[in-house]
Formats: C-alpha cells, structure tokens, sequence
C-alpha cells in the first residue's frame, strides 16, 4: 500500500503545477513578489492614490454548475464564472480586486481538467486586472466520486474610505436601473438541473443553442461597466444579483424603513429562464428568489441622475433598464 494506491498522486499534482505556472503569471501585476508554489502569496499594495485604503474581501463558489460542467465536459468557463463572481461580489461595495486565491478539491486528480479549469480563472483575472497569486488544490478520494470536483475562491480588493458603497445613501424615489445577465451566473443551478435532467443536449425555440450551452454561459464581470462611476454621487448603491433574487439582494443595502417597486416585466428576461418556469412548473416566486431572472447587477440611482447615468451606461455599449424605485413602507 502506498499514497497512490490510496487514491492521492501526488505526480500528478506536481504536473498539474507545472502545466499551469506559465498561465498564472500572466495574471502577475506590479503588485505580486512571489511565484506560483510557496507556502503563502505576497503581494505589495501601491496605496498611493488613496487617502484612507480600506481592503474588502470575499468568497464564494459556483454551487452545482459544476455538475453540468463535469455532464458536458467543458470546465473553462466555471473558472471565469468563480472569479467574475467575487469580483462583482466586491465591486458593490466600491472596491477594486487586488488579487485572487482558489480552492479546487476532487476525487481524483485529473491534471488537464484542473488545468482547463485554471485557464477560465486566468482569462478573468486577466480582464477584471486581477493577480492570481495562489490556490489549493484537494484529492480527496471517498469524499468525492472519482470525476465530481468542487471550486471555490476567495478575492481581496481596496476601496477608499470616503468612496465606500454601502446604501446608506439610499432615499425613497431613487431609481433603480438593471444592467443585464448573461443567463444564470453562479445560482439556481439544482433546481435548474431537477427540471431539465437529462436534456443538456436539447434546443428549444428563442434559445440559442443548447439547454447545456445556455447554462454555462460564463457569469459576467461587471467592472469595466461600474467602475467609471465609482465616487459619483448619483449612484446611492449596487447589488449583485445572486442567490435570494432582484429582491432578497437588493434588500440588503436598503435602509429600514424603505422597500423596492420592482416592475418585473420592465426589462427582456432570456429565454433559459422561460424554459425552466414552464417545463418545472415553476411558481412565479420561486423564479424570482432564485434566479436573476436577466438583472444580473442593480444600480440604485439618484432620481434626478438617471438620464445622466442612462446616457454614460450607453455611451459605453451597455444595455441598461429603469426597473422600479425606491419607497417608503406605508
């Protein structure tokens, strides 16, 4: 008996390293001052052109759209969707991403896959600005079923004190404005798994391409849209749109006292999420708290700012929707 007939191949962890180290250090930015493979990740902040830096930090997953990644074969686009999704996470809050770690746990080690499953992280890390400076990689053998494999992530990104986003800013009458999804992002994946099992390889009309295709369309990065209005005073506060809906995620940065009108049908919603509400029967309010329904980023707006904001949002290419307001509780 030995580690590799245990289940754990440590060889095989070791290419893994080795196949992916060229791709993370083009992730490196000025700030980063160690390679890939030491006990911890170094990086050294420029603060410069903060008066009062403040760090902000997350983690997440991608839940159970691995499983549709693992049923199709395709593992590329889950590393994007992590990293997108801790960015967005942060960006709420005003902050810039300074630098990623990931966590990749599975039965048994498959260093393409992970490798595959790296290069999404890369590409994203390399959009959003982002240093991919470590990670952690599991073999777990009866934990997890030979091809199951599980993904997680942690961000840290820097926001200045005076321009922190946190809704306390939010008023009755200020306007909210959708910024559209790209289909699911990173929620609802097990009951959108329960009501189309089996039929990844399936079209239906209004859907481009497969039901597969369309469930694993990468969760979008919504910094390059959002960050030109950060310190603005038009925006009062932004919500990603995740687990819990437009609603429940909103709600978080809504002071006491205050509620949302949603019009829900105000914007055009894709067609995967139809699919699902008629093929399972879905009632109308469990569309709504679990998945973004096509609002994948919501901008609580000053009310006499919106067609300023409407104009830069276009200005940069970006589909934008007035979807509801601000008001008082009666």
């Amino acid at each position: 008996m030995d580690y590799k007939k245990a289940g754990v191949d440590i060889s095989a962890g070791e290419e893994f390293v080795r196949m992916i180290k060229p791709q993370v250090r083009q992730t490196f930015t000025p700030g980063v001052i160690t390679d890939i493979g030491a006990f911890g990740g170094f990086f050294l902040p420029d603060f410069s052109q903060y008066k009062k830096p403040v760090l902000v930090s997350s983690i997440d997953g991608v839940g159970t759209k691995l499983k549709i990644a693992i049923e199709l074969g395709r593992y590329d686009t889950v590393g994007s969707c992590l990293v997108n999704h801790c960015v967005n996470d942060i960006l709420v809050c005003g902050a810039k991403p300074l630098f990623f770690l990931d966590y990749y746990a599975c039965g048994k080690l498959t260093p393409e896959i992970a490798a595959s499953v790296v290069t999404g992280m890369v590409n994203a890390c390399r959009e959003n600005g982002c240093a991919l400076i470590g990670g952690e990689t599991a073999e777990m053998p009866g934990l997890y079923q030979e091809k199951d494999f599980d993904l997680a992530g942690s961000i840290v990104g820097v926001v200045d004190h005076e321009k922190i986003i946190n809704g306390n800013a939010v008023r009755e009458g200020d306007v909210l404005i959708g910024l559209p999804s790209t289909g699911l992002h990173t929620n609802g994946y097990s009951l959108a798994r329960k009501v189309l099992d089996g039929r990844m390889h399936n079209t239906f009309p209004g859907l481009e391409g497969t039901v597969g295709e369309a469930l694993l369309k990468v969760h979008r990065s919504y910094l390059p849209v959002i960050e030109p209005f950060f310190g603005s005073p038009d925006i009062r506060g932004l919500s990603h749109i995740t687990g819990g809906g437009l609603m429940g995620n909103t709600m978080r940065i809504v002071p006491e006292g205050l509620t949302l009108d949603v019009e829900w049908n105000s914007w055009p919603e894709p067609a995967i999420f139809g699919i699902i509400r008629r093929e399972g029967q879905v009632p109308e309010e469990d569309m709504r708290r679990t998945f973004n329904l096509g609002v994948g980023l919501v901008m609580i707006v000053e009310k006499n700012a919106v067609e300023r904001v409407l104009s830069r949002l276009k200005s940069q290419g970006e589909n934008a929707y007035i979807i509801g307001k601000v008001s008082r509780i009666s």
